[in-house]
């Protein structure tokens, strides 16, 4: 091993002692944004975040007022990220080939959290317990999973009269494309803990782009579709103009909501919160 190899190991085990042991709080530094809302839930608010703006926009636990931003997700600012001295970075699977960039500055706590065709919720939920463990503070990651599968009970105890008719849950693209959500995303999962059933029964098609054709909606004439988030500028004249779009049985039997924009690469709290929205935009509906 050479010499800077052996400092640099002295250096990670020394801050991974810090973190572990008693005393003052970890300090954190967040690349994923479902581990930022991991360490935002069990009230280890993060002191460096990646993509800032944008964050605050999208996840369920704003940033704490002072949070350093860091550059982008897939290309932190590595600088400012020694410059905020963490004692453990936050990421996960999707980071993986930054990975050994990160730990150079200090150790990194990952976790594999979306992976094609498994669902999510159950990992992103361990994910508070395990994060919890790792910084000292197991009380507070049982907390956190407890209120939230108590939350989860009470919308599905709430969600139960509107589960005879499927949901079709998607990001509009543009004019001619969406993302639809299947068991294996964040909000798929929350579906099914919600009790209500999914029309989308392929794997969700993540990608840059929306990946599925509008058309593909005419294929469940029952169900309602739930438009998670803002339809782009550039698309919305057109959508509501569209003989597509008008024609789909949802559309034209008044069954589609729309949901405010969230984070379905999220934590706990965003599918709590989706299910959350969901569930009030149900019953203002008013039917089942």
């Amino acid at each position: 091993m050479t010499r800077r190899r052996l400092l640099a190991a002295g250096g990670c085990s020394l801050a991974a002692s810090v973190v572990l042991g008693a005393g003052r709080a970890p300090r954190l530094a967040a690349i994923d944004w479902a581990m930022f809302e991991t360490a935002q839930a069990l009230g280890h608010a993060p002191v460096a975040a990646a993509e800032l703006i944008r964050l605050r926009r999208e996840t369920a636990l704003p940033p704490a007022p002072g949070t350093v931003d860091l550059g982008l997700r897939g290309a932190p600012n590595l600088e400012a990220l020694s410059l905020v001295a963490p004692d453990l970075v936050l990421s996960s699977n999707y980071y993986g080939f930054i990975e050994a960039q990160l730990s150079r500055i200090a150790p990194v706590f990952s976790r594999d959290l979306f992976l094609p065709g498994e669902a999510p919720l159950p990992r992103v939920e361990a994910a508070l317990t395990a994060l919890a463990e790792r910084i000292g503070d197991p009380v507070a990651g049982q907390g956190a999973l407890a209120a939230h599968l108590a939350a989860f009970e009470a919308l599905a105890t709430r969600a139960r009269a509107f589960a005879n008719r499927p949901l079709c849950v998607v990001e509009i693209g543009d004019a001619q494309h969406v993302r639809a959500f299947g068991a294996d995303s964040l909000y798929g999962g929350a579906l099914d803990r919600l009790g209500l059933v999914n029309a989308w029964r392929e794997v969700t098609r993540f990608g840059f782009n929306a990946p599925v054709p509008l058309a593909r909606l005419a294929d469940f004439p029952e169900a309602r579709i739930v438009i998670a988030g803002k339809i782009p500028v550039a698309a919305r004249r057109d959508i509501a103009r569209g003989a597509l779009w008008n024609a789909l049985p949802a559309v034209a039997g008044g069954r589609v909501i729309q949901l405010p924009n969230g984070n379905p690469f999220g934590g706990a709290a965003s599918a709590q919160r989706f299910a959350a929205q969901l569930v009030a935009a149900l019953e203002d509906e008013g039917t089942a």
